[in-house]
């Protein structure tokens, strides 16, 4: 059974790390968040759950303004082969989490790890970063070097990727 919300939020107070939640209707895109996030300080993110051609996943959180270009990913993130996006059925059956609701906090369901975790290097430094907490009706600012701290406990040390210098071209 995948992690809650609750759960989420348990396993973060066991490691002393401060959150905020803000609840909101359910959000699918990063447009849409834009919309209605209101002041929401920190950085916004965009989360790609990706498969190479031997089946390795791959997350990619970029702050939500990063250019991507797919067609060339794979060759900075050490990918075989060209990236397409994972099976709606895999991200839950690995994260635990469905499409609208990507995060890095659904790495609490990948026992043992097997994603492999490419984090915008914006986010380790941000003093705070927003992603949602399991569910994409709700956001939660954390800094980034919770999410760090997180991330280590997770057993998930990410790729940390310049994405300020990649162009995007998101069309497969």
């Amino acid at each position: 059974m995948p992690a809650s919300s609750s759960d989420l939020f348990a396993f973060l107070a066991s490691l002393s790390i401060p959150t905020e939640t803000v609840d909101h209707p359910p959000l699918f895109t990063v447009e849409e968040s834009r919309r209605l996030r209101g002041k929401l300080r920190g950085l916004h993110a965009k989360n790609l759950f990706l498969k190479d051609k031997k089946d390795r996943h791959f997350l990619v959180v970029a702050e939500e303004a990063a250019e991507i270009d797919l067609k060339r990913l794979h060759e900075r993130i050490g990918a075989r082969g060209r990236l397409s996006f994972g099976a709606p059925a895999r991200l839950l059956a690995v994260l635990g989490v469905t499409p609208g609701s990507v995060t890095p906090f659904a790495l609490l369901n990948d026992r043992p790890p097997s994603i492999e975790l490419v984090l915008d290097d914006r986010f380790a430094a941000a003093e705070a970063a927003n992603f949602h907490p399991l569910v994409n009706t709700a956001t939660t600012t954390i800094s980034g070097a919770d999410l760090l701290r997180f991330l280590a406990a997770t057993g998930h040390a990410p790729r940390l990727v310049d994405f300020s210098a990649v162009s995007i071209q998101t069309d497969l």
